[in-house]
């Protein structure tokens, strides 16, 4: 855990969020600035600073993540309709939190390219 880690500050029920999904391994809330109709970060438990941070010990945590961002899709009935995963990494990529997150987005249409 990062103690300047607003994530990790979730994570331990410091900072409120909207929860919508936990496990062992990963925690989801509502986006509190939403670029969609449905916009979910997904989080490990585990500090991660970004994909370039990993080490090989993580790749199950991180893939976990995924896995919980379709839980995320089917419980909210969007996954029949297809939504967006996405993951930041660095500040020209627009991670502005340093703490690996998946952005699950839905319920609109979602062009290509994004950015």
């Amino acid at each position: 855990m990062d103690d300047t880690c607003i994530f990790c500050k979730i994570v331990a029920g410091g900072m409120k969020a909207r929860l919508v999904y936990e496990d062992d391994l990963a925690v989801a809330f509502e986006d509190i600035n939403p670029q969609a109709p449905h916009h979910v970060l997904v989080i490990p438990r585990e500090h991660i600073a970004s994909l370039d941070a990993m080490s090989e010990g993580q790749d199950a945590v991180v893939g976990h993540l995924f896995r919980a961002a379709a839980a995320v899709a089917r419980e909210r009935g969007v996954a029949g309709e297809g939504y967006r995963t996405v993951v930041n990494t660095g500040a020209r990529a627009g991670q502005t939190v340093h703490h690996i997150h998946v952005h699950l987005l839905a319920g609109r249409d979602l062009r290509w390219p994004p950015g």
